[in-house]
């Protein structure tokens, strides 16, 4: 088990009357245990909590009036991650997924998977399937792709990025996600906090559906997943924005943290390769 502490502040100056919709609390289930969490809104204003995912991502929505905003998030989480040997993990086969899996097949708002087909299978359609193949892929989005902050917007996609050879974080879960789709591999987008990188952010990875479980992947390696923290799940970023702001509103500042507090598992160590880690 890994004893993680999260958190962020961020400001804002707001112009107009503005609602905000935050996705920063952290989720809890079975590998991910909340052993505090708290929240600060100066001034203070009511919040709202809104339940909007099975999948247990939790949004705030507070409405406000001009003037300064300031949101303080921490939380301290317990993972505990399923651990398997990579060698071991193998595709599903479709006839056997999970109805509620299904949906991770299908091209979504960034992952164009329909127009990926041609081209992933001429670079993956060979190669072994499971476990082998995602990391394929992942290690193919790395090689292609250069990471270059501020180089892509909100209306970004997978099939920009590859044409223009570079991105961030939810840039290179955008490629992988939608080859992984197009190679008949469920995929879904993960928002969180991740330990170790650099420098501090809010993190966009990535889960593929393998051998009945999802796994944690990350195409940019700039972080351990051993270390992620998931704060939401969905489609691909659209689902688990970080915030959603329905006015006007300038960000002023924010800082984000993920530090290890307890180390029980390896998961953390770069030298510790060859393990699926699943979190779901």
């Amino acid at each position: 088990m890994n004893q993680i502490t999260v958190g962020c502040r961020i400001v804002y100056q707001v112009e107009t009357p503005t609602t905000f919709l935050f996705n920063i609390s952290v989720v809890q289930n079975l590998h991910q245990q909340i052993v505090d969490e708290s929240l600060g809104v100066d001034p203070f204003h009511k919040v709202e909590e809104c339940a909007v995912s099975p999948l247990g991502n939790r949004l705030i929505r507070l409405s406000v009036p001009p003037g300064n905003l300031t949101i303080n998030y921490n939380a301290t989480v317990n993972l505990n991650a399923e651990q398997l040997d990579a060698t071991d993990v193998g595709e599903s086969p479709y006839e056997q997924l999970p109805a509620d899996v299904l949906t991770y097949l299908n091209p979504s708002r960034y992952c164009e998977s329909d127009k990926l087909l041609d081209f992933a299978f001429q670079r993956f359609g060979t190669l072994l399937p499971g476990y082998s193949r995602v990391t394929a892929i992942c290690n193919w989005t790395y090689d292609e792709l250069s990471y270059k902050s501020g180089s892509t917007g909100p209306s970004t996609t997978a099939t920009d990025v590859l044409e223009q050879k570079q991105g961030v974080c939810r840039d290179f879960a955008h490629v992988a996600i939608s080859l992984c789709r197009a190679m008949g591999i469920p995929a879904r987008y993960v928002a969180g906090y991740a330990v170790n990188l650099f420098p501090p952010d809010f993190h966009g990875f990535f889960e593929a559906y393998l051998d009945g479980r999802w796994f944690l992947f990350d195409a940019t390696r700039l972080a351990p997943v051993g270390g992620f923290v998931r704060i939401g799940t969905g489609r691909d970023a659209a689902d688990v924005a970080f915030s959603t702001i329905r006015g006007i509103a300038k960000n002023t500042e924010a800082k984000v943290w993920a530090n290890e507090q307890q180390s029980g598992d390896g998961l953390l160590d770069p030298n510790n390769v060859g393990t699926a880690v699943s979190s779901a």
